[in-house]
């Protein structure tokens, strides 16, 4: 018997569509909660045709962003779908939804209303520019709220436009923060009865990554700007060449790791030379550290170069792309890839679930649902509707 998920008594109606929302979903999901994701009978979540590669037309995106999830058809923008989202609003826990503010206010769907028939409700709410303030309003795309939250300008290298990084961090950094949102307010539930709203907005999500920025300009003057692959006055910590051709990232800026380093590169002088004994040293003369440590990394194999390095305590590693991560022993010791099956691509591998918990851990049950997989299990078993019910439905475009 499988051991019971940490979230499995919460129920959440997902609104959402694309990434903010539905990641907060997904990794609710993970931990058991019985995610109901409502999508468009005519198209469904647009994400379901989304990413790079479609092997027979298939999106690989959305096996992963719904995984956990039911799917259930409405068109809310008919007077009965709406009622009948409020029927299942009005048995659940959470909803999370990332639409423009005012949006679900147009239905009928507003907070206020909504606690009318379910006072311990969790609104999650995931936009751009957060439900208050002048930008409020806006179009909201993450690309915007990682440019807004400062990410975007520090990233890249100096004689350059600022760079993105390859994934939508900025939808999924909000969605994460919604998820913490929703899981503090509804240990608040537990003390007063009482639900409340979850405004988590994409541009504070990537603020809240940017570490002393704030402080540096306005107390000590000074812009962060784009450096590369360094970071101003941490070394060594960069990526140096290897004898073959790959790869190696050595982090050993803090001043015990440098004094390994040194002892790994056969160079303990270079812990006492005023140039670098010193983590600010180091710092000052990082593009002359960073020549002597590609020198000599140059001169291994990357296989040999990894083992000197870690006998000596250093932290190193390749960088990865997804075959060394679906040939690695320690991913494969800690299972941090899990293989499903998909019923139209076969064996279909995926990140597992993260945190691990020692003893509730989460788990991924199947992949993403298809378009309106389980209306018959939520209408009918959920909500009673019966067949005249559901037949009326259908035939008026609802679900």
């Amino acid at each position: 018997m499988s051991t019971p998920l940490p979230l499995d008594d919460i129920r959440v109606i997902e609104l959402g569509q694309l990434l903010a929302g539905p990641f907060c979903g997904q990794l609710l999901g993970d931990f058991g909660a019985e995610v109901i994701k409502v999508e468009d009978p005519g198209r469904g979540d647009p994400m379901r045709q989304w990413g790079r590669e479609k092997p027979y037309g298939k999106s690989l995106w959305w096996p992963v962003v719904a995984r956990n999830k039911k799917s259930v058809t409405v068109n809310l923008r008919t007077e009965q779908g709406q009622d009948l989202v409020r029927e299942l609003i009005a048995r659940a826990d959470v909803l999370i939804e990332n639409f423009r503010p005012g949006t679900l206010e147009r239905w009928g769907l507003a907070p206020e209303r909504l606690w009318e028939i379910n006072p311990g409700l969790i609104v999650t709410r995931v936009t751009g520019f957060g439900q208050t303030g002048p930008y409020s309003s806006r179009a909201g795309y993450g690309s915007v709220g990682e440019a807004m939250g400062g990410i975007r300008y520090v990233t890249g290298d100096p004689d350059r436009p600022p760079a993105r990084a390859g994934v939508s961090l900025g939808d999924s950094l909000a969605a994460t923060f919604a998820c913490l949102g929703t899981l503090v307010a509804l240990h608040q539930r537990g003390r007063t009865g009482r639900g409340q709203v979850v405004d988590s907005a994409i541009y504070e999500a990537v603020l809240a990554m940017m570490e002393s920025l704030i402080p540096e300009y306005q107390i000590a003057g000074y812009q962060r700007e784009r450096t590369g692959t360094t970071l101003p006055n941490v070394s060594p910590s960069n990526v140096y060449p290897t004898a073959d051709g790959e790869m190696v990232l050595i982090a050993a800026n803090q001043d015990t790791v440098f004094r390994r380093l040194a002892e790994a590169m056969g160079r303990v002088e270079l812990a006492t030379d005023e140039k670098y004994a010193t983590h600010g040293a180091r710092g000052r003369w990082m593009e002359q550290l960073d020549g002597l440590v590609a020198e000599w990394s140059s001169t291994l194999a990357a296989d040999d170069l990894l083992e000197r390095l870690h006998a000596h305590g250093v932290p190193a590693g390749r960088i990865f792309r997804a075959r060394d991560m679906l040939e690695d022993p320690h991913f494969a010791s800690r299972e941090a890839i899990v293989r499903l099956t998909h019923p139209g691509l076969g064996e279909f591998a995926m990140h597992n679930v993260v945190p691990k918990l020692s003893d509730s851990p989460g788990r991924v049950r199947h992949v993403g649902p298809e378009l309106g997989e389980h209306n018959e299990d939520i209408y009918r078993d959920l909500l009673g509707l019966g067949d005249d019910a559901m037949a009326s439905l259908r035939s008026a475009g609802v679900i």
